[in-house]
């Protein structure tokens, strides 16, 4: 079984305090926390990371490998990077794709997702609880995998 990998995009180091009716009052870290408590009662391996450098998104994802499966917060790269589509796509890693807000139910340039079409999911408006669903899809996941 491998690892599940939580990455986070630009500005998502700014949670709690950037646009609270967006994206709710939790911090990051915060998050983060809830996300490694659900993890150790599953006696899962979790990794969170955040960076503001798209180059770093990418060397992380070019180093999974299939056996892991990624929760990624693309941030604003949703719309924008298909550098982050192509390297998701080549690495052949499981991966959902998690907003805090509704990408579909703000401005035009956001419902617009060039992460989703290589991702097995997306989950968008649920406010942090997104993570966790993410993540507790992501352990099914990798229990079912593992027994096949």
């Amino acid at each position: 079984m491998g690892k599940i990998w939580v990455f986070n995009g630009p500005n998502l180091n700014l949670l709690g305090l950037r646009e609270p009716e967006h994206y709710g009052s939790r911090t990051l870290a915060e998050i983060n926390q809830e996300i490694l408590r659900i993890a150790n009662e599953a006696g899962i391996n979790v990794e969170c990371r955040q960076t503001n450098h798209e180059g770093d998104l990418l060397d992380w994802i070019q180093a999974l490998t299939p056996a892991d499966f990624l929760i990624l917060n693309p941030g604003a790269w949703t719309h924008t990077s298909y550098a982050l589509r192509d390297a998701i796509s080549a690495v052949k890693v499981p991966a959902l794709e998690v907003h805090l807000s509704n990408i579909h139910a703000r401005e035009a340039f956001r419902a617009n997702s060039v992460i989703a079409p290589v991702c097995i999911g997306q989950i968008s408006g649920l406010g942090a609880e997104g993570y966790e669903l993410a993540l507790r899809y992501a352990i099914a996941y990798q229990v079912r995998t593992a027994d096949a």
